[in-house]
């Protein structure tokens, strides 16, 4: 049967029409299977908390005088968590590496004199159960946001040690990637896993990356998992870092990253997006009057 132009576009548009409804129908049945593993194994955190938890800290532990002039400062403004990269997964090779091993140590001790929960990025599997012995909190960071390897066996380790599991979210990864990497974390056993928005790689060069502010509600109504946001990858630059502070939490953000140095301008790492002590302090003081409006206290 010969088909005319006209009739031969409109078969071709009903196929079209067909494979993207068969599609997004796909898509609609990972996405409420990923809502449902996540409300079996999680509690349901996400908008129903007063707390919003503050995750600072230096980019990179560099000494136990640095880390401990930090947390000292944290613990007397009241806050709960410390974070601080140990192993540092840089673009250049050349760049500083981290401390390793003897920087978990120094993360261990500093916190415990302090009371101080703690944070830090693992990179490889065979790190996971080694770090989780001496810290509250194991991250998986953008550029392992599919490591799958390291995903099951942060899930695991995590399950064993009731750590926090503080996953970003990669430079391209959409929310249904999210969510279905995240899965492999749960599978294995992990209870306590927290989201972390960090911004995404776009054409706007403006800044570091580009703030997916919308994540949070998108996140809070396709699961149950607790939502952060990272502003100081995503700006890139420290005079930014209030005002997408300030969007993440009037966004309902359950916790917010921020990278806090006692003296930036000889970080080994990231020095243009670290606040000082005092510049994080004035900055907690107007989050803190924005998390009373809305009924929240920074923790």
């Amino acid at each position: 049967m010969r088909l005319k132009r006209g009739g031969f576009v409109c078969l071709t548009s009903t196929i079209c029409a067909s494979l993207v409804s068969q599609i997004t129908c796909a898509n609609a049945v990972q996405r409420r299977q990923h809502v449902a593993i996540a409300q079996q194994e999680l509690p349901d955190l996400s908008g129903k908390t007063d707390k919003v938890i503050m995750f600072v800290g230096p980019c990179s532990i560099e000494s136990e005088e640095q880390f401990a002039q930090a947390a000292e400062c944290f613990h007397d403004m009241g806050l709960s968590w410390i974070r601080g990269g140990t192993f540092k997964p840089r673009t250049n090779p050349h760049s500083f590496q981290g401390l390793g091993l003897p920087g978990v140590k120094i993360m261990h001790d500093v916190c415990a004199h302090y009371h101080l929960k703690s944070l830090t990025e693992v990179l490889d599997t065979e790190m996971c159960e080694t770090v989780a012995k001496q810290v509250d909190g194991l991250q998986i960071g953008a550029r392992n946001f599919q490591n799958f390897s390291l995903l099951r066996r942060m899930g695991k380790v995590a399950a064993e040690h009731n750590s926090l599991v503080m996953f970003k979210r990669g430079f391209a990864g959409t929310i249904d990637e999210w969510l279905a990497a995240t899965s492999y974390i749960t599978n294995e056993g992990a209870k306590n896993v927290m989201l972390c928005e960090r911004g995404l790689r776009t054409f706007e060069t403006a800044t570091r990356f580009t703030l997916d502010i919308s994540a949070v509600p998108v996140l809070h109504k396709l699961s149950t998992f607790p939502v952060c946001v990272d502003v100081s990858h995503a700006a890139g630059q420290r005079d930014l870092v209030p005002s997408l502070a300030k969007a993440a939490l009037a966004a309902g953000a359950d916790a917010i990253m921020i990278e806090v140095h006692p003296n930036p301008h000889v970080a080994l790492s990231d020095s243009a997006q670290q606040l000082t002590l005092e510049q994080f302090k004035r900055l907690f003081d107007e989050l803190s009057g924005i998390a009373h409006a809305l009924g929240k206290t920074l923790v």
